[in-house]
């Protein structure tokens, strides 16, 4: 049970830590700044968007205003490389979540398959004279894959809401980044 208590520990604190983590990054979007500087970025005017952006920790901002900073040279590898370090943020401790869900059930039955060993050894120890003996330690053995199992469900329905998330997140950001890189190669072709 100690290393079922560890895991569900760990499951607590990356879905607490990921929780807060999505929290803040809700708190920090900015859609209506983002839409404006799609906007001034049609009409060309870089410094506003820099006046504009100062300070605004909104993640589609940041990931525009790398694009807008490299659009001499290649924009779309700027934005994509800034991306990817969203997207690793994002999966932080998201393989340590997936490991708990996979490794909780499995000391869950390790633990029942330890257990109802022990429970045998009794039985040839004393035979079956006392077979509640027997049956109340494997009942006993059994309360370890529940655990595990329980710690496992539990652990799923965050790991699978983080997910969804991410994937949003990089939806949004592939949106943002293609407008982005349309404005700028309309900006570019002449009429």
């Amino acid at each position: 049970m100690w290393p079922l208590l560890l895991c569900s520990v760990t499951v607590c604190t990356v879905v607490l830590e990921r929780s807060f983590f999505w929290i803040s990054i809700q708190r920090r979007r900015n859609r209506k700044l983002t839409d404006e500087v799609l906007t001034l970025a049609e009409s060309a005017d870089w410094k506003l968007i820099r006046e504009k952006v100062t300070g605004c920790q909104d993640h589609i901002i940041r990931l525009l205003v790398v694009g807008i900073l490299h659009r001499d040279y290649d924009m779309g590898r700027a934005m994509e490389a800034e991306a990817n370090l969203m997207i690793q943020r994002m999966n932080r401790f998201m393989p340590v979540l997936d490991t708990m869900i996979t490794v909780a059930p499995l000391l869950g039955i390790f633990g029942t398959v330890l257990g109802i060993i022990g429970s045998f050894k009794i039985l040839g120890n004393s035979g079956i004279a006392d077979p509640k003996l027997v049956t109340s330690g494997i009942a006993q053995a059994l309360i370890t894959t529940a655990a595990g199992l329980g710690i496992s469900i539990i652990a799923v329905i965050p790991y699978n809401y983080f997910n969804t998330r991410i994937n949003r997140a990089v939806h949004v950001m592939e949106k943002y980044a293609t407008n982005l890189e349309v404005v700028y190669e309309k900006l570019d072709t002449p009429s």
